[in-house]
């Protein structure tokens, strides 16, 4: 995502947290990065690193959840593109590009 903005300022990424039921930890941090909606966070995840324990209570991830559900989403990371054609899995960003049409 970091590659495509540097490159294009016109797209934009919105992040749906959405853990997965085999990660234990996941669902506290996923709320713990949706309390602060801290990028820094939710790299530190992507690293392994501790994060601090929510802040705030919030419905957000359980309705991301049903959301997926709903959808059929069950595999990380999923991207929706805009005509809502569905990309699994990690996508390197010129190939992302070359799927927008770009």
């Amino acid at each position: 995502m970091k590659k495509i903005i540097d490159e294009r300022k016109d797209i934009a990424f919105y992040i749906k947290m959405f853990p997965l039921r085999n990660h234990p930890a996941a669902y506290v941090k996923a709320k713990a990065i949706v309390c602060e909606k801290s990028l820094t966070l939710l790299e530190d995840a992507y690293q392994r690193k501790e994060l601090p324990k929510p802040k705030c209570e919030t419905s957000v991830i359980d309705q991301n959840i049903k959301l997926a559900e709903k959808l059929g989403i069950a595999n990380l990371p999923t991207m929706v593109l805009p005509d809502g054609r569905i990309i699994l899995g990690f996508v390197d960003a010129k190939t992302i590009l070359n799927r927008l049409g770009n």
